[in-house]
């Protein structure tokens, strides 16, 4: 069995919880995006010029490989309407349910699902954007994202993100996706891809 970590701190970067604290395992075992990270990336969604509208505000958000939330945290910060958390590490669904209690005031904006995120199961509610955080090197994000498009989890048009690795190797966009950026920061690559319909 898989020791817990001890436990760090990170802050929101922006919205209606900047610079509150999120908690996080020290170690490897669960990796969240570094805070310059989701700043550079929530920065450019807010501003994309794929999508015709600013991201994430009022928009339903799916955190893939959720680990802490970070991401998908940072997205109710900056507006976002709903976010579901798509985790089934034991370790990491505690810390989520401690992150969510940040937001006591909006408890129906979030739903935290045990679940695989290759493996999600029917959408509850069709979502804009999809965050995906997979383990460096497991080479889970196509089949995430093909599970994603198959359970309806995206609406037509959404947009998906994608964190690897910087020198991890990219695999093609799966069937009906569409690659329309790549960023790197560091060790860090995010690709952005679209889900047709738009």
């Amino acid at each position: 069995t898989r020791e817990a970590p001890a436990e760090s701190a990170m802050r929101f970067v922006a919205g209606s919880h900047r610079g509150r604290r999120l908690k996080a395992p020290a170690g490897n075992a669960v990796r969240p995006t570094r805070d310059r990270i989701r700043e550079a990336l929530f920065n450019l969604l807010a501003h994309n010029r794929w999508h015709g509208a600013p991201l994430p505000r009022d928009a339903a958000v799916v955190d893939g490989f959720a680990g802490t939330g970070a991401l998908g945290f940072e997205a109710l910060s900056r507006g976002a309407a709903h976010v579901s958390f798509l985790e089934n590490d034991p370790a990491a669904l505690d810390l989520l349910r401690h992150n969510a209690a940040l937001f006591s005031d909006s408890a129906e904006r979030i739903a935290i699902l045990n679940c695989d995120a290759t493996r999600p199961g029917r959408a509850r509610r069709a979502c804009r954007l999809a965050l995906l955080d997979p383990p460096y090197g497991s080479g889970l994000a196509k089949a995430a994202l093909e599970a994603l498009a198959r359970g309806g989890w995206l609406k037509p048009g959404a947009l998906a993100v994608v964190e690897l690795a910087a020198k991890e190797p990219v695999v093609d966009p799966p069937p009906g996706f569409e690659a329309l950026d790549e960023r790197r920061y560091g060790a860090t690559r995010l690709i952005i891809l679209r889900w047709p319909g738009l």
